[in-house]
């Protein structure tokens, strides 16, 4: 009996997934320094949620709402709130959920032991679930970063933000969006 118990546990062990990395799950939208979120972001205060929708979705709801005809979509969007001018550049971000698994890795070592052959399973022994965020860094003519704590327009700007996500998220039909505007 303790022999199948143990043998349960090892089977189990080897069959299981490790986690190397955890995409962070995030309920409704966080404010943190962009390079802190993902390397390649600029050292900003971001405004940063989670994209459940296709690749390329934002940058075609931004282009329609904004009516950029594909030109600085994505870099320099202008927007007013109360009679002031500022900017906002987006970026699509992917954070995968890495893991190792084990059984392919078991396995090559068993082969590699037992005969002169080349891992089976080389490229196997991780495996990637990822999870896109849109990442949005706020400026204006006066401002570089009008989302740091310190800012005199982060109480203008963080409720215009809130509100852009979750109409981004409830609408389907980005054409629509003209029309409320």
């Amino acid at each position: 009996m303790k022999k199948m118990l143990l043998t349960a546990c090892c089977l189990s062990f080897m069959i299981s997934c490790i986690p190397i990395r955890i995409a962070p799950n995030i309920e409704g939208h966080r404010l943190t320094t962009g390079k802190r979120f993902k390397r390649g972001l600029p050292k900003k205060t971001m405004f940063v949620f989670e994209d459940p929708k296709d690749a390329n979705e934002f940058y075609n709801y931004i282009d329609t709402k904004f009516q950029l005809a594909g030109h600085f979509v994505d870099v320099e969007v202008p927007f007013e709130i109360d009679g002031h001018e500022f900017f906002f550049s987006f970026y699509e971000v992917e954070i995968p959920t890495k893991t190792i698994n084990l059984l392919p890795l078991a396995f090559d070592v068993i082969l590699s032991e037992a005969t002169d052959m080349d891992p089976v399973f080389e490229q196997v022994h991780t495996s990637r679930n990822g999870n896109w965020y849109i990442a949005i860094e706020v400026f204006s003519d006066a401002e570089k970063d009008c989302l740091r704590k310190d800012s005199v327009s982060r109480d203008l700007v963080l409720p215009y933000l809130r509100s852009l996500k979750d109409e981004y998220l409830a609408t389907h039909n980005y054409n629509e969006v003209v029309f409320k505007n």
